[in-house]
């Protein structure tokens, strides 16, 4: 069935448990369909135009923080980013952030300053949540050896756990330490705007789990 739902997620917006939830691990365990989440204007554009000429239902995730935001110049010419394919946003060798929407930025402003002490993030944008591109996950933490998973959803059953799973099973003799998950409490998200602030993932929390690691 051809079909593409745009479906707007994620807090920051000040839209508690109403507009502010990140239901893709819903759907994450429905067979047949197909799910995108894209974090650069290059790929929320790439994305769609795959969604539509797709075959297949698809699910196209878009984060509302990210509305007016981000910005890019895109390619007058047509292009495509193709579904199932990852993409390494920040090269390193110390640590592998894997993760997707939003907190792709977190990710990229947490390495620049994890840089400062000299440590490394890798930032892997998974862009695509089914398929996942499991050889782009293994391929970073087979590199660096430390993984943290970070997404805005609850922890709890969350996409970071697949990801943490696969990783134990192919990756077990690449890792270095634990497999770190950084996600949103088991709640509802707040309304308040202070406790939307401790419910989201921060900057800090990769940073703190990305030094952490970095000692193992």
């Amino acid at each position: 069935m051809p079909l593409v739902i745009r479906a707007p997620f994620g807090g920051g917006v000040h839209g508690g448990p109403f507009h502010s939830e990140c239901p893709e691990g819903w759907f994450f365990h429905s067979p047949g369909l197909k799910l995108v989440a894209p974090s650069t204007p290059y790929d929320a554009k790439g994305l769609l135009k795959a969604a539509i000429r797709d075959p297949n239902p698809v699910i196209y995730f878009e984060h509302k923080f990210l509305y007016r935001r981000i910005k890019a110049v895109l390619p007058a010419e047509d292009f495509l980013v193709p579904i199932g394919k990852a993409d390494v946003k920040r090269a390193g060798s110390d640590v592998s952030v894997i993760t997707y929407g939003a907190m792709v930025h977190l990710a990229l402003e947490a390495a620049e300053l994890l840089a400062r002490d000299g440590i490394e993030l890798e930032v892997v944008d998974l862009r695509t949540l089914i398929p996942l591109d499991k050889e782009a996950i293994y391929q970073s933490v087979r590199k660096t050896g430390k993984a943290i998973t970070l997404h805005e959803d609850n922890k709890t059953g969350g996409i970071g756990a697949e990801v943490a799973a696969l990783l134990a099973e192919e990756c077990f003799d690449s890792l270095d330490g634990p497999i770190m998950r950084i996600a949103a409490p088991d709640t509802p998200v707040p309304f308040s705007t202070p406790l939307e602030e401790f419910f989201l993932p921060k900057v800090s929390d990769i940073v703190a789990a990305a030094k952490k690691l970095a000692a193992y």
